[in-house]
């Protein structure tokens, strides 16, 4: 079984992963940050570094899903291929950050390798707002996120909550602004009484 935590950078998906995967036993596929060649550099100057940045995203993103399908285990996943091709890639072209050809060699090469994956068995979504998710980037101070322009953040949130809308697979919504679930153990109840409900049927939806 594929799990998927989605959402905008400083929603709290890794800390939502984590706390699900020890909750349930389940094997953890944390993003790539801390080993990543390509992060600083890219926040420094997003034009640049915009296509080598996705291109290594995608290209770990893919290996992942491929893992995933290959295992009998239940996986959970902070972040997801789809978030990589729907909403980052799209958003840097149309922020003049990545050119019309890096953009559609990278559309080619995301096409292809969706005739190979299929959508998780539930995807979580963890809806914050811009004031919510500059608060946690700034708590959590990775010095390289520091300098990221707003209008890059909302340009995601508006990509974020089109992509949402218009999915079609299993999909449990997060109000990141209102339950916290990293702080409040009841909050955090919450989310997992509904994950039981989707995956498990074993309470009732509210």
């Amino acid at each position: 079984m594929h799990i998927a935590v989605a959402g905008n950078i400083g929603c709290g998906k890794t800390t939502l992963t984590r706390m699900l995967s020890q909750r349930y036993s389940w094997e953890p596929r944390f993003e790539s940050v801390s080993d990543n060649p390509y992060l600083a550099d890219f926040y420094a100057d997003m034009e640049r570094w915009s296509f080598n940045l996705q291109i290594y995203f995608l290209n770990k993103r893919f290996k992942e899903v491929v893992e995933i399908s290959k295992s009998d285990k239940v996986i959970i996943q902070d972040r997801t291929i789809f978030e990589d091709a729907r909403i980052f890639a799209p958003n840097l072209h149309d922020q003049g950050m990545m050119s019309d050809r890096d953009f559609a060699n990278y559309q080619d090469l995301f096409d292809l390798m969706m005739s190979l994956v299929k959508l998780p068995d539930l995807m979580i979504y963890i809806r914050a707002s811009i004031p919510t998710l500059v608060s946690q980037i700034q708590k959590r101070g990775r010095e390289y996120e520091q300098s990221m322009r707003l209008d890059y953040l909302k340009g995601l949130e508006q990509r974020y909550e089109k992509w949402i809308a218009d999915y079609k697979g299993p999909l449990l919504v997060v109000d990141g602004d209102n339950c916290k679930f990293g702080d409040n153990p009841e909050d955090f109840v919450q989310v997992t009484d509904k994950i039981d409900a989707m995956l498990y049927g074993l309470f009732p939806m509210m």
